[in-house]
């Protein structure tokens, strides 16, 4: 698996916060691409695939701590 947004070594708290602002951004990529098509669409597909990854290290450490 390709985790080059260094994941693991980010604490709990910011794990939530970077989740939090990562679903922020592609809420605005998304209203932006609606109004004027975006330069690079790919880049809301890749959005979603880092909220995908950030959500499933959160998982991962729930599931260790039990």
């Amino acid at each position: 698996m390709k985790n080059n947004l260094g994941l693991k070594e980010l604490s709990d708290k910011e794990l939530r916060e970077r989740l939090e602002a990562e679903q922020m951004q592609l809420v605005r990529m998304k209203i932006n691409h609606a109004v004027s098509p975006l330069e690079n669409p790919n880049l809301l597909a890749t959005a979603r695939k880092n909220i995908a990854r950030i959500n499933t290290e959160i998982s991962l450490r729930k599931k260790s701590s039990k």
